[in-house]
Parts: structure tokens; C-alpha cells; sequence
């Protein structure tokens, strides 16, 4: 969570993370647009935020299950998806807070698609793992 919130502010906004994919993408496609630089920047910025997300709903769900010792139920799952689907929400009003980020619900919901890829990926880890 802290290196989320880290992410949150101005330090990681699309006009400083630009200033590092733009060039990157223009060493490997010399005569890119910056029309499709800027579509790519979305695309990356946007599954940084998927990529985030499962990696919390994982370790909440690695947490839970740790703390109740036992395979983690269905139920728990869930907490740990609403965990953090609500981390998404205060991500989002903290981001507003700042000059150069502004909180979007859209982030939000792509936030919690990424908390389900997390928590899905411990339930088939747990049962291909319990498998073994």
C-alpha cells in the first residue's frame, strides 16, 4: 500500500513518466507520433494499475490465509478483493489531492479488475499448490 500511495503522487504523473517512455518508445520506433506515444503512456499507465492491484489482492489473500492457517475460503477472498477495491477508492481521493493527478472512478474500476486477477491467481495457486 505504501508503494502505491508512493505511485499516487506527483512524482509518478503522466507528465513525468512520460519523459521516460517517450524517448524509450522513440529509440525503438524513431518515427512514432506523439498522438501514439501518448495512446501507449495510457495503456501503460493503465496496466500498471491492473498489474498493482492483483499484486495487493495477492498479498491480502496470502495474509488472510496465513492468519487463519487454513485454505483460504471463498468468503476471504472477497474481503480481500474489498479491501482492495476500498485502498482503490482512497488511492483515487488521495490523487486529488495532489497538483498533477486528479482521482478518477474509472481508475477505480480498473483497480478492482486487477484486486479479482490477484485473488483469483492465490485461489488457482492455492489449489494447484494443495494438488501437489
Amino acid at each position: 500500500m505504501g508503494i502505491i500511495f508512493l505511485f499516487s503522487t506527483d512524482a509518478f504523473s503522466g507528465s513525468q513518466t512520460s519523459r521516460f517512455i517517450g524517448p524509450f518508445l522513440k529509440w525503438f520506433v524513431p518515427d512514432i507520433t506523439p498522438e501514439a506515444i501518448g495512446r501507449v503512456q495510457l495503456i501503460v499507465r493503465k496496466m500498471a494499475h491492473i498489474v498493482e492491484y492483483a499484486i495487493l489482492s495477492f498479498l491480502i489473500c496470502r495474509a488472510l490465509a496465513k492468519r487463519l492457517g487454513v485454505p483460504l475460503p471463498v468468503g476471504s477472498l472477497g474481503r480481500a478483493v474489498m479491501i482492495s477495491v476500498a485502498y482503490a477508492a482512497f488511492d483515487e481521493w488521495h490523487q486529488s489531492w495532489t497538483a498533477e493527478r486528479f482521482g478518477s472512478p474509472v481508475d477505480v474500476g480498473i483497480d478492482s479488475v486487477g484486486a479479482v486477477i490477484g485473488a483469483a491467481f492465490f485461489a488457482w495457486l492455492s489449489r494447484f499448490k494443495s494438488r501437489s
